[in-house]
């Protein structure tokens, strides 16, 4: 099994991360998770989770939400540096930004590290790991475009939260799953979640 980072930023867009999160813990994956102030406002906003307290507090709510076996899932407070994520020396597979605030996509491209987001985003592309963007902002300025393309030239996947309707959806999962499962493809996971052109 793999080890993932994911960072959920204060983008509209918590489903998508919710998703992704489910498909990898299932598949029994070992999870690094980090979610700023703003990302968790909208998780209680858009899904109705609401979690607050300490970094254990957090983490106990997120293993009852997932049902996670123990040590899966590890949840670090944005502000935590003392983080095995914060380190190059901490082998991860791939590091996923779901969604990803154009403030925090601005960080990255930059190299601001200002939060655990940022700074374990920042580690992925030095060490030459896998990182996977997913923007959720429309429309698109120059600027946000440009720090796309700084990303891109660095070697990172910039997949867009949107959405294709060949598969002709049916409900709200569908669309998030086409989106989620095109991440998933991104990383390199193995997965059926939405359907393919032409299969």
């Amino acid at each position: 099994m793999a080890i993932y980072t994911v960072g959920i930023t204060g983008a509209s867009g918590s489903p998508y991360a919710l998703r992704l999160l489910q498909v990898l813990l299932q598949q029994g994956h070992t999870i690094y998770l980090c979610v700023s102030g703003d990302g968790l406002k909208i998780l209680n906003d858009e899904a109705g989770i609401l979690l607050k307290g300490s970094e254990t507090d957090i983490q106990y709510a997120l293993e009852r939400q997932f049902d996670t076996k123990e040590g899966q899932l590890r949840y670090f407070d944005e502000d935590n540096m003392y983080t095995p994520v914060a380190s190059g020396s901490t082998p991860v597979d791939a590091m996923v930004v779901i969604p990803c605030s154009m403030k925090a996509l601005s960080s990255i491209a930059n190299g601001f590290a200002s939060n655990l987001i940022e700074r374990a985003a920042d580690v992925t592309i030095k060490e030459h790991r896998k990182l996977i963007i997913v923007p959720r902002e429309m429309p698109l300025s120059v600027i946000h475009l440009r720090n796309m393309l700084t990303l891109a030239e660095a070697g990172c996947h910039i997949v867009p939260a949107m959405p294709g309707f060949y598969h002709h959806p049916k409900h709200l999962q569908d669309i998030v799953d086409f989106v989620v499962g095109r991440v998933l493809d991104a990383m390199g996971v193995e997965n059926t979640i939405a359907p393919r052109w032409g299969l």
